[in-house]
């Protein structure tokens, strides 16, 4: 038989089977940076929301955490980044060769460590007003059948049979998301990350201070990067699923070019990253899909941080109204306008992006000497990671840039 975890859960004294069941307005499943943002939205709303979250926090994340100006636009108030480096220089080279170092005054973006991050936002949706509950793990949702007291509800099943009710769900579990299983999305692009959290000596820390190294790889589509944060240098690699023992060598053939082979990695993990089709849904009922748990990721870099926390900003504002709705149509009227909202940002983005993954991952060779050698592109690419344009801004306003990305798309 299983049991509820309700907001007056902890003070309760059991005072019988007829006891109204509480509800939260919002459940949100997953306390990363996707999660936490539809935690905040949803709480600083005024609405009792609970997130909950399989680990306990902190925990490691495979990822490069860079935070590029659309993160750092995307953060809830009063969150002081915990950054590790600033990055005012980027070494671009062609699988190793080719080398060439850009710089800047101005700096163009940030580098933070995910568990640290990711509390600091766990911590900004805690404050709001938000519940947390860690080793929570969810196994399933449930819209209708015996669990399910009224059309207004959603049941969130946790392992062990425990369920927790809630007017409105948001689906924040990561790219195997459970939550996304229920809704439905759909997948196109799936990516295998490789990376090594290094620690060096100082004086190896302090070459790459400020600085970071993107090389475009040997596999179609591929690249690596090297991000510092302090003593510590963040190496990865991410290729295609499917090329799992050639992105394995990639990964070590450019550990050892850079000269890190002789230190000892402190953690070496692998991720699997998923894009959306065009037409996957992100919403089901009363339940909303955003961040890695919706595909929602850019295609040709797979920078997914600015996308999990503009999207679950969005998945909190809307879980809201969903939350509120007095009935089915209501409740589907909020979550059509949800998906439009992602859809004509996000969806955009992504769609440039995928145009452009094509394109590098046929001429990883014309991509290197566009970024070290044409000025422009140097000055577009500081200008989407300091957050002032996106890429797909500059397709659709530079008439130059929109005919030259249709000719390479073409095979020109």
């Amino acid at each position: 038989m299983s049991s509820e975890y309700t907001p007056d859960a902890a003070e309760s004294t059991g005072s019988g089977e007829g006891e109204a069941r509480s509800v939260w307005d919002v459940v949100v499943v997953g306390a990363g940076p996707a999660g936490a943002c539809a935690a905040h939205a949803a709480a600083v709303a005024g609405r009792r929301v609970l997130l909950l979250e399989k680990a306990e926090l902190p925990r490691y994340k495979t990822c490069g955490g860079g935070l590029i100006g659309p993160s750092r636009d995307a953060l809830p108030p009063g969150v002081d980044l915990p950054l590790r480096d600033r990055v005012h220089a980027v070494t671009f080279s062609l699988d190793g060769r080719f080398a060439r170092t850009r710089r800047s005054r101005r700096t163009l973006f940030g580098l933070v460590d995910r568990p640290e991050f990711d509390q600091a936002l766990v911590e900004a949706a805690r404050k709001a007003g938000a519940e947390l509950r860690t080793g929570a793990t969810v196994t399933r949702v449930e819209q209708h059948g015996p669990a399910v007291p009224d059309r207004r509800t959603v049941a969130v099943v946790l392992s062990g049979g425990e369920t927790v009710l809630a007017h409105a769900v948001v689906g924040a579990d990561g790219s195997a998301s459970r939550i996304g299983t229920h809704v439905g999305v759909k997948l196109e692009q799936v990516d295998l990350g490789l990376e090594a959290e290094i620690p060096v000596p100082e004086s190896v820390a302090e070459d790459w201070a400020g600085r970071i190294h993107l090389d475009w790889g040997p596999l179609p589509g591929s690249y690596g990067w090297v991000f510092p944060k302090g003593d510590t240098l963040t190496v990865g690699v991410i290729a295609a699923r499917g090329e799992g023992g050639a992105t394995k060598r990639y990964l070590e053939d450019f550990i050892a070019r850079l000269g890190l082979a002789g230190f000892e990695p402190a953690i070496s993990s692998g991720h699997l990253t998923r894009c959306r089709t065009e037409d996957s849904p992100l919403t089901r009922g009363r339940v909303l899909v955003c961040g890695d748990a919706a595909g929602l990721l850019e295609p040709w870099t797979r920078e997914g941080i600015s996308y999990a926390l503009r999207s679950g900003r969005l998945a909190g504002e809307w879980a809201v109204r969903i939350a509120d709705a007095g009935d089915a149509v209501d409740a589907r009227r909020q979550a059509l306008n949800y998906a439009f909202a992602v859809k004509s940002g996000l969806g955009v983005e992504m769609g440039v992006g995928r145009r452009m993954h094509q394109v590098f991952a046929r001429r990883p060779k014309l991509m290197h000497a566009v970024l070290t050698g044409f000025r422009p592109a140097w000055t577009a690419f500081t200008q989407i990671t300091r957050g002032t344009t996106t890429l797909a801004d500059i397709v659709r306003t530079h008439p130059l840039a929109r005919r030259a990305l249709t000719a390479l798309d073409r095979g020109a």
